[in-house]
Order: C-alpha cells, then sequence, then structure tokens
C-alpha cells in the first residue's frame, strides 16, 4: 500500500511516500514559502535530488506540484495518482474529540475546524491540505493523526486546572499535550530495547518546540505541554512556562493587547528573546566563543529539562529509561550533556564519549554503572504516521 504523508504548515508542506507496510520510504520533499512568488520546492528519490524556485500562492497549488513531481518520468515514483491508497495527515489538536486515529469524513473536518481556536497557527492548515488532498488523490482515504492523540490517556489529575469547574467541563479548557506522533514513536522503539512492557520512561522531544512526556507502560501519564503547545520547555521562540502574572504586568504596564503579549511569547521569546538567536546550533557556537548571553540560554534551558525529569521521575515513581529525540535532541551533545549534570541521585549517569559519538540509529548513552538507560533515538513522525494511516485500514 502506497500512503501519502502530509505535513502541512502555514506556509509550508512536508511529504514522504511511504510502501507499507514494508515502510520503504519512496520519496521525500517539501515545499516552503507558499504564498510567495520564489517558493522553494524539493524532491529527493534515493540519490536523486530536485530543487526548483517558483511561484507558489496557495496551498492547492503547492499540493498539485507535489502530484507532479509525484508522476515525473524521470524523479517521479508512481504513473497515477490512483496508485496512492491513502494519505496520512498530520493534524495538531484534535482536543477531546480524537483519542486515536481516524479516517476523515464531515464531522471529522467540522471537529478539527471547531478546534480552530486551540490551534490557530496549525489546525487551519492541517484542514487545508485534506480538503485539497481530497480533490487530488481522489481514490485514495484521507487519514487524520492528531498530536494530541496519543496523550488522551493522561488521568484527571494531570490535565485539569485549577480554575472553575465549568472552563472544563462546558468549554473543554484543560492540558491536551503536543508531539504525540513522535512520544509515541519513539517511546515504543525504547521498549523494545528495554524488553519490558512495565516501563517507566520519559520522553524528551527538542527541536524548534519542545516537549516532554512520562509514559508509564506505554502510555501517557503526564507531558510538559499544555491547552496549547506553547507552555513547558524554553523553545526556539516559545517562552515555555511563565508566571501567569507576566502577562497581565506587560499588558498593563506596557498597555500590550492580549494579541501583543501572545505574539511576544510565542514568538519573540525562548531562545529567541535570550539570545536575539533562535538556532541551537548558533547559540551554541557563540556561547563556546563566550558570549555571555548564549551560555545563559543554555544553562535556562537543560535547567527546565531537569525539573521536568525530576518531576516526572516522581509521578512515574522510579525511571527506567529517558530519551532524548528532535533535531535538538538527536544531535545536541551539548544539550544532553547539559540536561544529564547532577541527576546521579536518579540514576542519571551519563558517558560523556558516547554522548558525543554522531549516529544516525538508537544508541545509548549512559555509563556501564548507570541505572537509567540513556537513549539517542531518531524519531520519525512520518514513518509513525504511515504505520497509524495503514493499521487504520486494515
Amino acid at each position: 500500500m502506497n500512503i501519502l504523508v502530509l505535513n502541512a504548515g502555514s506556509s509550508s508542506l512536508k511529504y514522504q511516500l511511504i510502501e507499507m507496510p514494508s515502510q520503504t520510504l519512496k520519496c521525500v520533499g517539501l515545499v516552503e514559502r507558499i504564498g510567495m512568488d520564489d517558493a522553494i520546492f524539493t524532491h529527493e528519490k534515493g540519490e536523486q535530488e530536485y530543487s526548483e524556485t517558483l511561484p507558489i500562492l496557495n496551498h492547492e497549488t503547492g499540493l498539485k506540484k507535489i502530484a507532479e513531481i509525484l508522476m515525473d518520468d524521470k524523479i517521479g515514483v508512481i504513473s497515477s495518482v490512483d496508485e496512492i491508497e491513502a494519505v496520512g495527515h498530520r493534524v495538531v489538536h484534535g482536543g477531546n474529540k480524537f483519542s486515536k486515529t481516524v479516517v476523515v469524513t464531515n464531522q471529522v473536518k467540522d471537529s478539527i475546524r471547531e478546534l480552530f481556536d486551540l490551534a490557530p497557527l496549525h489546525n487551519p492548515a492541517n484542514l487545508t491540505g485534506i480538503e485539497i488532498a481530497e480533490t487530488i488523490f481522489t481514490s485514495a482515504k484521507q487519514i487524520a493523526i492528531f498530536d494530541t492523540a496519543f496523550h488522551q490517556t493522561m488521568p484527571k489529575k494531570a490535565y485539569q486546572f485549577a480554575i472553575p469547574n465549568e472552563y472544563l467541563y462546558q468549554h473543554h479548557i484543560r492540558a491536551y499535550g503536543f508531539h504525540g506522533t513522535s512520544h509515541k514513536y519513539v517511546s515504543e522503539k525504547a521498549i523494545e530495547k528495554l524488553n519490558k512492557k512495565d516501563s517507566k520512561i520519559i520522553s524528551i522531544h527538542l527541536g524548534n518546540g519542545c516537549s516532554m512526556a512520562a509514559i508509564k507502560d506505554g502510555k501517557t501519564i503526564d507531558t510538559s505541554m499544555g491547552m496549547g503547545p506553547m507552555n513547558g520547555l524554553i523553545m526556539g521562540t516559545r517562552s515555555g512556562d511563565i508566571d501567569p502574572s507576566v502577562i497581565f504586568f506587560l499588558m498593563k504596564k506596557f498597555n500590550k493587547s492580549a494579541e501583543e503579549v501572545n505574539k511576544l511569547l510565542q514568538k519573540k521569546s525562548g531562545m529567541l528573546g535570550l539570545t536575539g538567536y533562535s538556532d541551537l546550533r548558533e547559540i551554541s557556537e557563540k556561547a563556546n566563543n563566550g558570549d555571555e548571553n548564549c551560555k545563559n540560554a543554555l544553562q535556562l534551558a537543560a535547567y527546565r529539562i531537569q525539573k521536568f525529569i525530576g518531576s516526572f521521575t516522581a509521578v512515574l515513581n522510579g525511571l527506567d529509561a529517558i530519551i532524548f529525540t528532535a533535531g535538538i535532541g538527536e544531535n545536541s551533545d551539548l544539550m544532553r550533556k547539559l540536561a544529564c549534570e547532577n541527576l546521579d541521585f536518579l540514576g542519571i549517569d551519563l558517558d560523556l564519549e558516547k554522548n558525543a559519538i554522531r549516529a544516525k540509529k538508537i544508541r545509548e548513552i549512559q555509563k556501564e554503572s548507570g541505572k537509567v538507560k540513556i537513549f539517542v533515538i531518531p524519531t520519525n513522525e512520518e514513518v509513525e504516521i504511515a504505520i497509524q494511516s495503514y493499521e487504520v485500514l486494515q
């Protein structure tokens, strides 16, 4: 079965064509800068790479370009769109409506639309991707995979906020968590390595967006993100946890609107606000060259990770393994080192030599004497989306 995996952002379209159940990657590509005259389209098929700059003014044009390239005589992988049997769509917010992957229906689309307020930067683009795919891949089943679904096993004591009950029961204001597709994928890989089902794992997803999940026996019992993907860890441009009083102070003292404060916390804070840079590679390099703001930001980010490791170990009542994943988690030995410092009381003891080795595979980086496994596991949300799409159609 050929499954096209689509991840539609506000100005981008990522895709992979994966043959299931063998999980064979046939091609991968990306449309960037949608809405611009100089949008960038890239496509890879094995060793073949293709890139083009062209006007792509909307998602429909972008998806039609993807379909065209998929059927190209030289770099394509199919001869007809009918060879795509399913399209798996990443949808960021499923609220409390979706705890599993579903085949898209009109009712499902209406529910995604109702959740626009909870994920205004993501869900509208995700729904656009679904609606356009329906018109292009007409014989394919459209499948929705929700970032929040994996975390729907959280108990009420973990997801409810201490505000009047009516806001939970009537308006569904609660913690949902995100990056669930990634946390599910890497935690299942860790459970395989541990070879035990009664496992206690902390998954640490570190990219431009960052989150952590406490996973017991393969199910989330707590996570660092909440109703939206802004709180918890310090991220590229997002503040992470902040005292709500700061929001009201900013509004009153500086006469800022709610929209302005939201933009400040979402797009101008985090590592960008602390250093002027959002890319950890640049921050690490400048810290190494003595930049005090960058050194301070790295310490703040690592300290926040450590606080969540401590609290999640408590709610798990023990710890078998921690996982580092996503762009920063997989590639930054510095951030892993800082995050694991002075945690020997919890049995976390990093081997610096193993940590410094780069490899695109699952590896353990704890000392031989370490009681807690420290895994680096490359995430593959696209493969996980393909797996879940395939399973829902069986």
